[in-house]
């Protein structure tokens, strides 16, 4: 072991004046390297023999046959949803994108929520191991931690996010609001509000959280558009950095051996569709995206559109919007427009606007498949 620290560092050295790599990847190497020597006591040689790799696939799939629900990954809690997905599985990126107002960074709180919330883990010699749900790292680059509180509260209590927000609230509220706190408070949820990270320092903390005695079972990024490369000299155009940061993000994934959601923006040519649905080449900078990317991901939401085509009141088209209003009011949709591991297809969800919460469908149709 002290031999494989010497060579590490001997590397750091001599890699150090190098020029031609900007000195955050440099730093952001060596943090890798020693971090895999910490973890496993040995540096990654890259190569494992196929029995070691057929012994950890039979592994996944018992441990998915003696889950709830047989999903060899990580459950979102969205019953549809991770019927499509198989769950999260560890080393995979999953994007989910969506226009302004669609629910992304809702469907992904109330994933990271839902996860927490479900948290078990059993004792190990090693130290513990996680039998459900998991431990979670959000990122929100966007939103402040009391922000992305307030929705879960309004998730786990009932009360209108809005009505948080605004201090409208009375007695029986604040007492369903108290209650919620104390009931999820110690869920193992942890939310950085960095704004402007690099993706240098998001995958040092992310280390720093794996190597806590409970350890880390997602990670969530909300958005990957608001990381930044680290580099300070301007050679790059966002496309490029974009690529960087994907990249970065599958690398990660594989380097912790968890699920990471990151959250995208989608391009505005989606708005000039009359199918508004998106598609993945309406991903912002969407090469590296798509490529890099195991599953992606698009919330949906038809209600969104059609309550901005609202006819004159009264009029028999005014009836008819009003039905059809009613009708999509609390339904969204998952588009899966790319899953490496599984089928494509669109997810049908509840979606309460009060709260930001996601559901599941009580009845009907709930999934549909691409022909």
């Amino acid at each position: 072991l002290r031999r494989d620290l010497i060579r590490i560092g001997g590397d750091i050295m001599r890699e150090a004046p190098d020029p031609a790599t900007a000195a955050m990847d440099q730093i952001e190497q060596a943090e890798a390297s020693l971090y895999t020597l910490a973890e496993t006591g040995k540096p990654s040689s890259g190569f494992v023999s196929f029995s070691h790799a057929l012994s950890g696939a039979v592994q996944m799939a018992g441990e998915a046959y003696q889950r709830d629900g047989k999903l060899a990954g990580l459950a979102t809690q969205l019953t549809d949803l991770d019927q499509k997905l198989g769950g999260m599985h560890p080393s995979d990126l999953l994007i989910l994108a969506g226009r302004p107002s669609m629910g992304k960074t809702a469907l992904a709180t109330n994933i990271a929520f839902n996860v927490a919330r479900s948290y078990q883990w059993e004792p190990t010699p090693e130290g513990r191991k996680t039998v459900n749900g998991g431990v979670v790292a959000f990122f929100s680059l966007e939103m402040s931690a009391e922000q992305l509180a307030m929705r879960i509260l309004a998730d786990a209590s009932g009360v209108s996010s809005d009505k948080l927000r605004k201090g409208e609230i009375d007695a029986a509220d604040y007492g369903r609001v108290r209650d919620a706190a104390i009931e999820i408070g110690e869920a193992p949820l942890y939310i950085d509000a960095t704004g402007g990270l690099a993706m240098s320092k998001l995958a040092a903390r992310a280390r720093r959280l794996k190597r806590n005695e409970q350890g880390l079972d997602l990670i969530i990024v909300d958005y990957l558009q608001l990381i930044t490369t680290g580099d300070n000299g301007g050679q790059k155009n966002r496309v490029q950095e974009v690529s960087e940061i994907t990249g970065g993000l599958k690398a990660l994934a594989k380097e912790l051996n968890v699920p990471i959601i990151a959250l995208s923006q989608l391009s505005r040519q989606v708005e000039q569709r009359e199918d508004k649905r998106p598609q993945l080449s309406d991903l912002r900078e969407s090469g590296s995206i798509e490529q890099d990317a195991d599953c992606v991901m698009f919330v949906y939401r038809e209600s969104y559109y059609l309550g901005r085509t609202e006819p004159r009141e009264g009029s028999p088209e005014h009836l008819q919007w009003q039905e059809d209003m009613d009708r999509l009011r609390h339904q969204a949709e998952v588009v899966i427009g790319k899953q490496r591991h599984g089928p494509i297809g669109i997810v049908k969800l509840s979606f309460d606007e009060d709260t930001t919460r996601f559901g599941n469908l009580a009845h009907g149709d709930r999934y549909t498949s691409y022909e």
